[in-house]
């Protein structure tokens, strides 16, 4: 989809035309799946989300909010990455509350498999971990969000931030020289 399209019907969405939101995330659609198959191919296997349907939930929250002050396809991209960071961090949550609760537990066959950590429990330590880069680097946070979760290229994110790709290349290996460090704490 192209640039001033897409600049049209986010302005027309910000205003308040929700069809406008529609008209966009149909014609977003596909950018929006390589973005979302992009980070679904880091998860684990048996994974309970598909791209599609982490599409079809980032549409659910976009359309169910207030109307965001969208500038431009790149401002869209980067809200959408953050989005789908939640979206899949509110799933891991989930699922290790449902394991939590409700069922007897079950004794584990060795202490091996006991010690080993669930998948949805290292997607919630990155995410804690990239709080805490936020908290210190913000920018490098946006970088490691557009590029890990987003699926962008260095010369994307460069474009989507407003900075060089030297400064991208840059944010990027302290982002991930942290997260790095703060998972190897977790395990």
């Amino acid at each position: 989809m192209s640039e001033p399209a897409t600049t049209v019907l986010l302005l027309e969405w910000r205003n308040g035309n929700r069809d406008a939101g529609r008209e966009l995330f149909k014609r977003m659609q596909p950018e929006l799946r390589r973005i979302a198959a992009v980070y679904m191919s880091r998860e684990g296997p048996g994974h309970t989300l598909q791209p599609t349907a982490l599409v079809n939930e980032l549409f659910l929250r976009f359309i169910g909010d207030e109307p965001v002050a969208w500038q431009d396809r790149a401002h869209f991209l980067a809200v959408a990455s953050r989005n789908v960071r939640r979206i899949l961090v509110d799933h891991a949550r989930d699922r290790r509350a449902a394991k939590r609760g409700g069922e007897a537990p079950r004794a584990p066959l060795n202490d091996q498999i006991a010690a080993a950590p669930s998948f949805d429990d290292e997607v919630l330590d990155l995410h804690i971990a990239l709080e805490k880069l936020e908290a210190l680097e913000p920018r490098a946070a946006q970088v490691v969000e557009l590029r890990y979760f987003g699926g962008l290229t260095e010369k994307e994110a460069a474009e989507v931030m407003g900075v060089s790709v030297a400064t991208v290349k840059r944010d990027w290996d302290v982002g991930r020289a942290f997260l790095i460090a703060e998972m190897k704490e977790t395990v």
